[in-house]
């Protein structure tokens, strides 16, 4: 890839509508613990929320309009991966999902079940909880 060319970009952000609001930013702040970066209230008709991972200008971004926002999860195979070093952390973020209703599910995929946690969000989104220990990073 031209190096150039991703010298341009300073940030990088994944948007996505829900109807569930409350209960993605419960999922994705409380359960997965993901920091809050961000939030608006009634942009143009839009709430939104951002979160982010440390020092780093990847964001995910969920919005809702005040006339309803659908959002059908394509295919069970398309994922949010996190890379956790800590086999433990893993096993922490996981029952912490789980107390708050979301479950391990069957992933698609089987390099998933041998590799990581797959868990659907409140739209029926995936996430895989991936244990990174041992995974050369590239930078």
């Amino acid at each position: 890839m031209n190096n150039r060319l991703m010298g341009k970009f300073i940030q990088f952000r994944i948007a996505r509508p829900t109807d569930k609001f409350e209960e993605v930013i419960t999922f994705y702040e409380k359960g997965l613990g993901l920091k809050k970066v961000a939030s608006f209230e009634n942009h143009d008709g839009y709430d939104g929320v951002m979160f982010g991972l440390p020092d780093l200008d990847y964001h995910l971004e969920f919005t809702r309009h005040i006339e309803g926002s659908p959002c059908p999860a394509p295919t069970k195979d398309n994922l949010l991966v996190f890379y956790i070093p800590d086999k433990e952390e893993v096993k922490i973020i996981k029952d912490r999902l789980s107390t708050l209703g979301y479950n391990e599910v069957e992933p698609e995929n089987p390099y998933w079940k041998e590799k990581g946690v797959t868990i659907e969000d409140p739209d029926g989104w995936r996430i895989v909880l991936m244990n990174s220990e041992g995974l050369q990073r590239r930078g």
